[in-house]
């Protein structure tokens, strides 16, 4: 049976996987970056560390804190590591895209330091063509029934045609960046 892991969940398996960490580390964390959207609350953050950790994808550890305190350490585990990989080497579909970019960029952001460059390029790649087609439906689907909206129907899906096209043209910078480090790298050899 295949796990259900929500995106709060490979949020903390992506930050556990370079730095282990204790929930009160990790609730500091997102509530001093943007990473806030996920939930800063402890009544989210330890249930879904506690599922991660029943699921054999994180381990905690007792270690001595400041002083008497003791505190519990996350660490991500090889199944944890695997399924965190799964997540990031997954196509991008049109789903993906209609719920919106934010766990794309999530997982975008994490690619690189738990799969390589070439994961987070692949996944560019990936994104690229989702987003070709989702930009072509959406300019169709437009131009067949624009003229029958109020304006701010309109507007609101022209909005969301000029927010897909942005992110497409976002896509394509991110990866000639990816190919200018490359060569950049290569020359340096």
């Amino acid at each position: 049976m295949a796990l259900k892991i929500p995106s709060l969940g490979y949020a903390l398996l992506g930050l556990l996987q370079p730095k282990p960490s204790s929930g009160y580390d990790l609730r500091k964390t997102f509530s001093s970056t943007s990473m806030k959207t996920y939930s800063d609350s402890p009544g989210a953050i330890y249930p879904a560390l506690r599922r991660l950790e029943q699921d054999g994808l994180i381990r905690g550890t007792i270690e001595d804190g400041a002083g008497l305190r003791r505190r519990q350490v996350f660490h991500v585990t090889a199944r944890g590591l695997a399924e965190l990989k799964k997540w990031i080497a997954r196509p991008i579909t049109s789903d993906d895209l209609t719920r919106g970019y934010e766990e794309i960029m999530l997982r975008f952001a994490f690619s690189e330091t738990v799969a390589g460059a070439a994961a987070a390029v692949q996944l560019l790649m990936s994104l690229q063509a989702a987003l070709k087609a989702h930009v072509a439906s959406l300019q169709k689907e437009y131009e067949s029934s624009h003229k029958m909206m109020p304006t701010s129907g309109r507007l609101a899906f022209e909005s969301g045609v000029r927010g897909a096209e942005y992110f497409l043209q976002w896509t394509q910078y991110a990866l000639q960046t990816y190919e200018k480090e490359t060569r950049k790298k290569g020359s340096a050899s």
